[in-house]
This record gives structure tokens, C-alpha cells and sequence, in this order.
């Protein structure tokens, strides 16, 4: 399984034959220590503590001291930077699809725009604005509602 978005990458499966036996030669190991090797390397939970001592050298865009702050106001304190970089990561990721949302809106915008205008402009070199009412719809799909402030109050 290949995970492109944090460079976690696992070589072939336990049953393809590719398995951990290449570790084994040169050691006088067992054929049973190979078939547990294998087996322990496709339990579920291998994956997990893999991707776990991964996130100890991964560096997200949310500095640690940040993500640490919001979480004590949110009343969960952790010394593990493993897991304060895992809600960072988690974070990232929830704005990374809102963002793309929003530039999906807009070029729907964008096009419909152009589409109504006789002569419109070409949409490829052009440069995308994330305005207000584009990230409204998006945080909408979310089930985020945003609205402006009433200043007569």
C-alpha cells in the first residue's frame, strides 16, 4: 500500500511471496520465524504503530506549540508530541479540503461568469481570489454555518 500524502510506504503483501523473508537470509532463521514475521507485519495494528514512530520525524504545517495551545484550552493535555502532531496532521488535512472546496466554488463561479459574458476570457492562466462567499459554500458542505456579524447591535 502506497500513501503518497505522508510518504508511508509498504512494501508487497504478506501474501505475495515478498513478505519479510529477505530479512531473514544469513541469520539460520526458521521458516516459522519467517511465517511470524510476516504475520506480524500485516496485523492491523502494525500499520498503526508504523505510521505512529513516523509522525516522531514528520514536521506538519502547524507548529506543535500551537496545536498544544488549542488543546489545553480544549481541556486535553498530552506530553507526546506524537499524538499533538497527529491532531495537527488531522487539522491540516480538514482545512486542505476546505480550501479545495472553496477553489472548486470558485471555478464554478468563474465559469458560469465567463459562460454568460459573449467573448469571455480563457480560465487558463487565470488566477483564483478565495473570496468570502466561496468559503461560505464550502464550510456549508462541512455543515459549518458562517454569516456575517449584525453591526447594528
Amino acid at each position: 500500500m502506497v500513501g503518497s500524502n505522508f510518504g508511508i510506504i509498504y512494501s508487497g503483501s504478506a501474501g505475495s511471496g515478498q513478505g519479510n523473508a529477505s530479512s531473514n537470509v544469513g541469520q539460520g532463521s526458521s521458516s516459522h520465524s519467517a511465517l511470524g514475521d510476516r504475520e506480524r507485519s500485516s496485523a492491523p495494528g502494525s500499520h498503526l504503530s508504523d505510521f505512529m514512530l513516523q509522525l516522531e520525524d514528520y514536521t506538519p504545517l502547524i507548529p506543535d506549540a500551537v496545536t498544544s495551545h488549542y488543546l489545553n484550552m480544549g481541556g486535553f493535555h498530552s506530553d507526546d508530541k506524537r499524538i499533538v502532531r497527529l491532531v495537527s496532521l488531522a487539522a491540516q488535512k480538514y482545512i486542505s479540503d476546505v480550501v479545495d472546496d472553496a477553489l472548486q466554488h470558485s471555478k464554478a463561479r468563474t465559469h458560469m461568469q465567463n459562460s454568460n459574458t459573449p467573448g469571455g476570457s480563457k480560465a487558463k492562466d487565470r488566477k483564483f481570489t478565495l473570496t468570502m462567499e466561496d468559503l461560505q459554500q464550502a464550510l456549508a458542505d462541512y455543515g459549518v454555518n458562517v454569516r456575517k456579524m449584525d453591526y447594528s447591535q
